[in-house]
Parts: C-alpha cells; sequence; structure tokens
C-alpha cells in the first residue's frame, strides 16, 4: 500500500512540476504576443479564444477546439494534444510549447484558411530521431521535435510554398522546406530556415 502511495505522490509531483512549466512558458508567452502577432495585437475586436484543428496522419487522429480563451491556455486542451501529436512508432507524449501552437494559429489567419493541418511529425522521441538519423536524412541530431516544440505540417487549400513564405514570414522560429515529401517544418528555436 505505501509503494502505491509513493508512486501516485511521484506522479503528482510529476504532473505538477509539468503544469508549473507549462502554465510559465504560456504566461511567458501571452504577455509577448502582440510583438509578433501584429495581425491580433492590433484587432479591433480583441480576441476572447483561439481555435485549432489538426489531424495526425499517420493515426487518423484529430484536434479540433478551443486551446486558449480569455489569456489563458487550457491545460485540458494541451492534454489533448499532446496525445495526438504523440510520437505514433511508440506512443511516447512530451508537452507540447503552447508557442507552437500559436504559430499555427497565427499561420491560419495569415493564410485565411481555416481547413485543419495535417501533421506528419510533433513530438519525437528520442529513440526514434536517432533512428530517423540512420535511417533517412535531414534530422538534426538536437531536433527540437524532441522538445515538443516543432511540427511538420501541410494544410489543405494552401499551396506547399505559401504556408512557407507565411511561417518565414512570422520570424517566430525555425522553418524548414520539404516539398518531396509534402510538409513544411516549423518551430519555436532560433529564427533559422533551410
Amino acid at each position: 500500500m505505501e509503494d502505491l502511495i509513493q508512486k501516485n505522490n511521484v506522479a503528482a509531483e510529476a504532473y505538477d512540476a509539468e503544469r508549473r512549466g507549462f502554465l510559465k512558458h504560456g504566461l511567458l508567452f501571452s504577455a509577448a504576443l502582440g510583438f509578433w502577432m501584429p495581425s491580433l495585437a492590433q484587432a479591433a475586436t480583441p480576441v476572447a479564444g483561439r481555435q485549432m484543428s489538426f489531424t495526425n496522419v499517420h493515426t487518423g487522429e484529430k484536434f479540433r477546439g478551443e486551446y486558449w480563451y480569455g489569456g489563458k491556455y487550457l491545460p485540458d486542451a494541451f492534454g489533448e494534444i499532446k496525445y495526438v501529436m504523440r510520437d505514433y512508432r511508440n506512443g511516447q507524449q512530451y508537452p507540447i510549447d503552447p508557442r507552437l501552437i500559436d504559430v499555427l494559429f497565427v499561420l491560419q489567419q495569415r493564410l485565411h484558411n481555416f481547413m485543419p493541418f495535417e501533421v506528419f511529425s510533433g513530438y519525437r522521441s528520442p529513440a526514434t530521431n536517432a533512428w530517423l538519423r540512420r535511417s533517412t536524412s535531414g534530422v538534426a541530431r538536437g531536433s527540437l521535435h524532441m522538445q515538443g516544440q516543432a511540427v511538420d505540417i501541410n494544410q489543405p487549400g494552401t499551396h506547399l510554398s505559401a504556408l512557407k513564405q507565411t511561417a518565414l514570414r512570422l520570424q517566430a522560429g525555425g522553418v524548414g522546406f520539404y516539398p518531396t515529401s509534402d510538409f513544411v517544418h516549423v518551430d519555436t528555436g532560433r529564427v533559422r530556415c533551410w
């Protein structure tokens, strides 16, 4: 019985630490949001909520819903996002950077296309990343996919080159263009492109 209580306490502490980190990043990002998202900051009518929709192309699972409301990120929504964007090869999950979902939100606004994004890769475990590095080219050793800070996407109804150009104009992180694989990589790391 003591072992079960100890395991529950460890799990609760891990959850609290993850939630504190999630809220800390969310609050910091909310404060900076207006600096790189002028279309939202300058809107005549304040935005009360933000919605997002995407489909994991490997599992067919979807997220569709509000992820931010009244100046706060919604932890329940991010629980669903973490699940849908998990490493589909081994089922491992990792918290997804709220800024990454904001990048997707702004892309939809700028493109005027609200069709769900198709997600080719969200979170990627270190084991999967190492395997991909051995078996394919173009996979970074320290990929931000392993930190929940990157996603590979396309969007029906938007030309891949338009998606790339719009992401580059955001200057919100890294942008990689993979036309033969039919996706654009976006991340919340330093601004760069390839």
